[in-house]
């Protein structure tokens, strides 16, 4: 669906740092000075390898984690305080989470109309167990699951059926905004066609934004509107995906673009990925400001590297 990006945006991070304090001398900077919006009805996807932060930001915006320092507002509404129950109520219904790992993340010893259903009777959202019944048939074949899959547990469905129960307790409370954490990287790569498609088709009729959490450029190429580069806990650069695809500016980025197998032999026998490596780049991320370089695509440099990557 088309984004306006003149309307206020549905979910605004400013400055966001998490730290985990390890020892009496040691802390952990997982999240340093992150900033970026997600409108409504947009997918954003967060990209950069293992360890750069993405999950971490994830859930400090979910409110799983306190956040160090830094403002999250949702829907107008100021969440990275301490909530009141009326904030934390409006906050658990109007966002949700796709995790990871889907056997991890459903409990084994519940059927699965109790798993998707559990948010209902967190906060009371039907009439009667006819209707709640109603609400879990109607969000199963939404997710092209049939309704006997209600009496199931988790066990019995395949990796891919797993995630689409992951999502269906995730839209079940029609939220504005769900975080889904690599929700395709434990699966096939056909499963993770067809788990996308499922997830756009949904945007498509709800209008859900989406913040897509991965490391497979190609599949977060195919899904968002605009994508964040992060890399050891900073976000480098941003922009819609055509910027960031065709015209990459921060090394980091270009580095991830040109690792991407190409699907033709030829050319897939002649690509050489560029290497990068922050140790030895001469780069200092904490003394970066963002850079516009057009539209809505941002870089996180000093002024001479500024300089220096777009002459590059």
């Amino acid at each position: 669906m088309a984004v306006n990006y003149s309307a206020e945006p549905l979910l605004t991070v400013d400055g966001l740092k998490q730290y985990f304090r390890i020892s009496s001398s040691y802390t952990v900077k997982a999240v340093d000075d992150v900033s970026f919006q997600i409108y409504p009805g947009e997918t954003y996807g967060l990209v950069g390898e293992s360890g750069s932060g993405k999950s971490t930001i994830g859930r400090s915006v979910i409110r799983l984690y306190d956040p160090t320092a830094g403002q999250i507002r949702f829907g107008g509404l100021d969440i990275s305080g301490k909530l009141s129950k009326k904030d934390s109520n409006a906050l658990r219904t109007q966002m949700q989470m796709i995790f990871q790992d889907p056997m991890a993340s459903l409990n084994p010893r519940k059927k699965v109309e109790d798993i998707i259903g559990e948010g209902l009777d967190i906060h009371h959202m039907y009439q009667n167990k006819a209707e709640r019944a109603e609400k879990i048939s109607a969000i199963l074949k939404k997710v092209g699951l049939a309704p006997e899959h209600a009496s199931r547990y988790p066990h019995q469905f395949s990796g891919g059926q797993r995630q689409r129960v992951g999502i269906a307790r995730a839209l079940i409370m029609n939220p504005k905004l769900i975080i889904a954490d690599e929700c395709i990287s434990a699966l096939d790569v056909s499963i993770q066609a067809q788990v996308v498609n499922l997830m756009k088709d949904i945007q498509e009729e709800t209008g859900t934004a989406y913040l897509f959490i991965a490391h497979d450029l190609s599949m977060v190429k195919y899904i968002s509107d605009r994508i964040g580069v992060l890399h050891l806990g900073h976000l480098l650069e941003t922009g819609t995906t055509e910027e960031i695809f065709e015209n990459p500016v921060h090394p980091y980025t270009r580095s991830l673009l040109s690792a991407i197998p190409s699907p033709n032999p030829i050319l897939e026998k002649n690509r050489t990925a560029t290497s990068y490596d922050y140790r030895t780049s001469g780069l200092d991320y904490s003394k970066g400001t963002n850079h516009l370089v057009s539209g809505t695509h941002y870089v996180k440099c000093t002024d001479e590297e500024f300089e220096r990557f777009t002459n590059s």
